[in-house]
């Protein structure tokens, strides 16, 4: 089979960028590649692989032509624009909320349910940037002894709202620094030197969005509806990298030395943890790599069984860019792609006609 026709949907944006970034350095095969996004950006020249190619205005005819879509968008348009590729038979990676939840889309960490693929019906959700390094880290550990609970508290940075809210940070330290005032547009609240413990809207349990979609996603991807997952979401004053502290209770005791053991040798899981070197994961050392990081592995004192660690990682790749081009990867590498595939024609035809109805 020839290789794909590839489309970015948001190639401008923060996540967008990242992505040209990773499908270079990972050397994607792909026939051609298209550039799109809003009609503002239409004409804007981006670089890929030393060629210039010019932003087009994201439309829905243009899946006619492209075999695989990275869709890196708001929850609209990633709503009407995955289900526009899923119809013209183009595999739609979406990193939006809009799809994780739906029965008859997979949620996908590779290294973690690269197996879900196989019944895709044309659209595949990519996890939240915070769910992702937690639900690695405990799908490690339960391959040896079975996770009963985890407790995650967050520190993400504004990467996470995008481009603006990195430039906010920047232009409000600078202002604060030299004796003027912060203007808060991105966020209720000025984020410089400042921590907002609120990351999406709040429901009527007192959860805000980003700490449910933490829950639901990690039980999704692993299996395993009743797992007991908790978080608390919190943004920081750091431009790229999420941070988490996070608590585990497993079903049998578990040493600091067989988890890092554990944790070691699986897959995109790089191990930074000497307490007598002050040796430990930190944004600043973390920001441009694929890898979850992982340190402070001791034991919980609170929990039954428990682990305590801090885990970082880049969430404009591993969290976004990095996790969508490996999935493409595997979908390629399955044969699960292709206007001509049957099985996926198959399956997409049952999800359209259910649709329908």
């Amino acid at each position: 089979m020839a290789n794909p026709r590839v489309v970015v949907v948001g190639a401008t944006g923060a996540v967008g960028g990242r992505l040209l970034t990773v499908l270079e350095e990972r050397n994607f095969p792909m026939a051609r590649l298209r550039l799109t996004a809003s009609r503002r950006s239409v004409g804007t020249p981006l670089v890929y692989a030393g060629e210039t190619i010019l932003v087009e205005e994201a439309t829905q005819d243009i899946f006619d032509e492209c075999d695989i879509a990275f869709i890196a968008a708001n929850d609209d348009v990633s709503s009407e624009m995955a289900q526009a590729a899923r119809e013209r038979r183009c595999v739609a990676i979406d990193k939006s909320g809009a799809w994780r939840m739906r029965d008859d889309v997979p949620l996908v960490v590779p290294e973690v349910n690269a197996f879900d693929l196989d019944w895709h019906t044309g659209i595949i959700a990519t996890p939240n940037c915070s769910t992702t390094p937690l639900v690695m880290v405990l799908d490690a550990l339960s391959k040896a002894n079975p996770v009963k609970r985890a407790i995650a508290a967050t520190y993400q940075s504004v990467s996470g709202t995008g481009r603006a809210a990195m430039d906010e940070l920047q232009d409000q330290s600078r202002d604060l620094l030299e004796g003027g005032k912060a203007h808060p547009q991105q966020y209720p609240y000025q984020i410089a030197f400042n921590l907002l413990p609120q990351i999406g809207s709040f429901n009527e349990s007192g959860y805000a969005s980003e700490e449910v979609k933490m829950l639901e996603e990690t039980r999704k991807m692993l299996h395993q509806k009743d797992l007991p997952v908790s978080a608390t979401c919190v943004r920081v004053p750091v431009s790229v990298c999420h941070s988490e502290a996070v608590n585990i209770e497993l079903e049998r005791p578990m040493s600091p030395s067989e988890a890092r053991d554990l944790l070691g040798r699986y897959p995109g899981i790089i191990v930074v943890d000497d307490p007598s070197a002050r040796a430990y994961p930190m944004p600043i050392g973390v920001e441009g790599s694929d890898e979850v990081f992982v340190g402070r592995i001791r034991k919980d004192e609170a929990l039954p069984n428990g682990l305590a660690m801090w885990l970082v990682s880049d969430n404009l790749r591993k969290g976004a860019a990095t996790n969508a081009v490996q999935i493409a990867e595997e979908v390629l590498n399955r044969g699960l792609w292709g206007k001509n595939h049957e099985l996926w024609q198959k399956n997409t035809s049952k999800t359209l006609a259910a649709a329908a109805v």
